[in-house]
């Protein structure tokens, strides 16, 4: 199922200027001429407060959301669904070193399903099929939707991540009337490595869970009026040493809810990592297994 088409949160005078440029197709069909030309600009961001949030639900209650031939890691019909929330810190383009600095800081919330193997046509690697994706400031989210194929995002009416003092994290995001994913969560961190009981069953043990669910190479989705996927290679180093168990407080996702999850979701926290978006390609028609 490609990415919805872009709607604002809320509606005003400029709202539907604002959504025909966030999804003009004939500008993305010009855009997708002009920059396969040209090289990609690598990205670069140094995120914080990354919070993971992965429940287990029937592969049969996310087909919708898979494009045709593309397989999703599952293991006695369940599959990993993961909501991973975070700050940037100045992402931008990589080439311009200490001016980073004069880009913003928005907020982002990526939504994904994971692979059991990277589509035809792409390189290998541990590969995520996002489903959803939330940014916190406009200009990244026109950019994200007029320029990349890979990053459909969408911007909630409200958009809160924040970290206390004693180690609690929350995460508000309400839609509005837009095309973005509610979410509302409070985790905490914990001493405790012991897994939810149904991911026990799949994982031997909570590290291994972790590297599974965190440490990817790429990510694809599928492309609006085209049969064909896009895929943006990345480099997310998280030193798993660093990583900060946590137990859920309130958890609230409608659309997780929907699809029945199993069991309560496995929560952890990465302090700081720097991440890059090494490129940004098509796949061929068709590259698809």
């Amino acid at each position: 199922m490609p990415p919805s088409p872009y709607r604002h949160p809320r509606r005003s005078l400029a709202a539907p200027l604002i959504e025909w440029v966030a999804n003009a197709p004939r500008f993305a069909r010009w855009r997708r001429r002009v920059l396969s030309r040209l090289p990609f600009l690598p990205l670069r961001s140094d995120v914080v407060d990354i919070v993971y949030l992965t429940w287990l639900v029937p592969v049969a209650h996310v087909r919708s959301h898979v494009p045709d031939g593309v397989d999703l890691w599952q293991r006695d019909g369940l599959t990993p669904f993961t909501i991973l929330t975070y700050r940037h810190r100045h992402f931008g383009p990589a080439l311009l070193g200490p001016l980073r600095k004069l880009f913003a800081s928005p907020l982002q919330s990526n939504w994904r399903l994971y692979l059991r193997e990277a589509p035809a046509g792409a390189p290998g690697g541990r590969t995520v099929l996002f489903t959803h994706n939330a940014l916190s400031n406009l200009l990244y989210v026109l950019g994200a939707r007029s320029m990349s194929d890979a990053l459909p995002a969408d911007l909630p009416a409200r958009f809160v991540h924040q970290k206390t003092d004693d180690g609690t994290y929350t995460t508000d995001i309400a839609p509005g009337v837009g095309s973005a994913p509610a979410l509302s969560a409070c985790v905490r961190r914990s001493r405790s490595t012991d897994l939810p009981p149904a991911f026990a069953r799949l994982f031997a043990g909570w590290r291994e869970a972790v590297a599974f669910l965190a440490l990817q190479d790429a990510a694809v989705v599928s492309v609006p009026g085209t049969p064909r996927l896009a895929h943006a290679e990345i480099d997310l180093p998280i030193p798993m040493d660093e990583v900060l168990c946590a137990q859920g407080v309130q958890v609230d996702c409608p659309l997780v809810d929907a699809w029945h999850p199993v069991g309560p979701p496995l929560c952890f926290v990465v302090p700081r990592v720097s991440f890059r978006v090494w490129s940004e390609r098509l796949l061929p028609t068709g590259a698809t297994h």
